[in-house]
């Protein structure tokens, strides 16, 4: 078990070990919609990759989630395993809309998992990224 201190540490030194190992500048929150990012997160318990759809009108959200939806089988033919969540709960309790891929079995606290993490982020980040600018028309064209 890690203090908080120990724990927001090794928090950070994942984070800045990432961007050393893997400079590059990524799309992220550079989108051009509104309350729609592409989003890194990592954990003592999983890795993640997704797409985050964050808008307060639930309309909106829904298009374009269902912009999303249309392009399922094209972003899970590039990146097997993609998960669609029309209404996934934060811990916070809010409701958005997800699309993502996890990587179970790792963990942010143990080292010896981060070059399996790296690996994770990097190749479907890249796939996520790609896809996005490919049909960016098309998403956003609500």
């Amino acid at each position: 078990m890690f203090s908080k201190e120990e724990s927001a540490r090794l928090r950070k030194e994942f984070w800045t070990s990432y961007g050393k190992s893997f400079p590059r500048k990524w799309m992220l929150y550079n989108t051009k919609i509104k309350d729609l990012s592409l989003k890194f997160h990592a954990d003592r318990k999983k890795a993640a990759v997704m797409i985050d759809i964050e808008m307060k009108d639930d309309l909106f959200r829904e298009a374009y989630f269902d912009k999303f939806l249309a392009l399922k089988s094209l972003f899970q033919e590039e990146i097997p395993g993609l998960i669609f969540e029309p209404q996934y709960r934060l811990e916070n309790g809010k409701i958005i809309s997800r699309v993502y891929k996890e990587l179970p079995g790792v963990s942010i606290h143990n080292k010896n998992t981060w070059g399996e993490i790296y690996a994770f982020f990097n190749e479907n980040m890249d796939k996520l990224e790609k896809l996005f600018k490919e049909y960016e028309d098309f998403i956003k064209d609500i």
